[in-house]
């Protein structure tokens, strides 16, 4: 997990908690889990601390479940490289805003259909829509709008993406050009 994946909204800088936080938690604690059962302990220790990282590993599974119910279903869904372009895009629709994690999956799929792109384009996650400027399937008009998103600097990733407009790539590709050549000014 990236640092910039502790979404930081609501209570003075606490972070939200999404599934791509909790899913991070849950998978740090089976490392944690596989660690402890490797070890020379004596058993009854060892029946303890592992009581304890299941029971853990357990609440983590619920919350994700709570913010997504069948939530490792749906995840085992859109790894699959063969899921209908349909699936991915219902399932964009039927996801909470806060499931990061599967709507990240989704945005990356490589059978994201455009019209799933340009759903997810508008979403908050940064990498969410990072993955559509750089998608082989967003559509011309997700494209340009994101290369004016103000929050991040997409135009870049934009700028390479063969479905914008030839007019728009260009003119990205020479500001690059640009703040290529003021950068290297100022050095």
């Amino acid at each position: 997990m990236r640092r910039s994946d502790l979404v930081r909204q609501g209570m003075k800088g606490k972070a939200v908690r999404t599934t791509q936080i909790v899913f991070g938690e849950r998978q740090h604690l089976l490392r944690v889990l596989e660690s402890l059962e490797k070890c020379a302990l004596p058993h009854g220790r060892l029946m303890q601390e592992r009581r304890m990282i299941e029971q853990l590993i357990h609440e983590r599974t619920q919350e994700l479940n709570r913010i997504n119910a069948s939530w490792d279903e749906k995840i085992g869904t859109v790894l699959d490289a063969d899921v209908p372009p349909e699936v991915l895009h219902k399932l964009s629709q039927q996801a909470p805003r806060e499931d990061y994690y599967l709507l990240r999956l989704i945005s990356e799929h490589p059978r994201a259909a455009s019209r799933t792109l340009r759903r997810l384009a508008r979403h908050p996650y940064p990498a969410i829509r990072e993955n559509i400027a750089r998608h082989p399937n967003a559509d011309a008009a997700t494209l340009v709008a994101l290369s004016r998103d103000r929050s991040q600097p997409l135009w870049y990733l934009v700028a390479f993406n063969p479905n914008a407009p030839a007019d728009l790539r260009r003119k990205l590709q020479e500001r690059r050009e640009k703040l290529g050549k003021a950068q290297l000014a100022a050095q």
